[in-house]
């Protein structure tokens, strides 16, 4: 397991890196997306249901001067 993200810059004293191939791409997204899933699963079930959101209704206007 790297102790780096893709979007950290190259260590100073490292080349350019290899284009990766086909079979590494693949393998990399396979990899981040049974991330994801694995992600998701253990967040399943959430504790709160997502709730749309409603607005408020405005407030009855009872005093004239206030409206």
């Amino acid at each position: 397991m790297s102790t780096r993200d893709r979007k950290d810059l190259p260590l100073p004293d490292t080349g350019p890196c290899a284009p990766e191939t086909a079979e590494q791409r693949a393998r990399r997204k396979q990899h981040e997306s049974d991330n994801q899933d694995e992600a998701l699963e253990e967040t399943f079930p959430a504790s709160d249901p997502v709730s749309p959101f409603v607005p408020a209704k405005p407030p009855d206007c009872l005093a004239p001067h206030r409206c």
